[in-house]
């Protein structure tokens, strides 16, 4: 089976209205899962750490500067075609507004809405983590 490797931004913010924690959710715009709800990123280059591939990917993805705190977790999946080893890493803005470049639509969630979305079967692997930050 196919083997790919993979580093998700779990972005986190202090929502300025509510004061409430939010993560950054991202619906997929293309491919197998499209539609699906995902924490952004995308796979790791030869020679990458999971934290650098998360600082490029999301600088390409969504055109922001984040700065890879932590990895919250790494997910192991088996979908149909390919093995999914998805390093999870909490990020912080450093500057930029997400622009989607690649995504359909996005949101903030909090701990209430966390849930709210369809989630990619991945990516609810690391749902109870994200629980906890929020």
């Amino acid at each position: 089976m196919k083997q790919v490797t993979v580093s998700g931004a779990v972005i986190l913010r202090t929502n300025p209205e509510t004061n409430k924690k939010e993560i950054f959710a991202t619906q997929r715009g293309y491919g197998d899962y499209k539609d699906g709800w995902e924490i952004p990123g995308g796979k790791l280059e030869p020679g990458e750490t999971p934290e650098e591939c998360i600082v490029r990917e999301i600088r390409e993805e969504l055109a922001t500067e984040v700065r890879a705190e932590r990895i919250l977790g790494v997910v192991d999946y088996d979908y149909p075609t390919f093995h999914l080893t998805m390093h999870c890493i909490l990020c912080t803005i450093v500057s930029g507004k997400l622009q989607l470049l690649e995504h359909e639509a996005a949101k903030w969630v909090n701990k209430e809405t966390l849930r709210s979305v369809e989630w990619l079967p991945a990516d609810q692997l690391i749902l109870d983590k994200i629980e906890e930050l929020l």
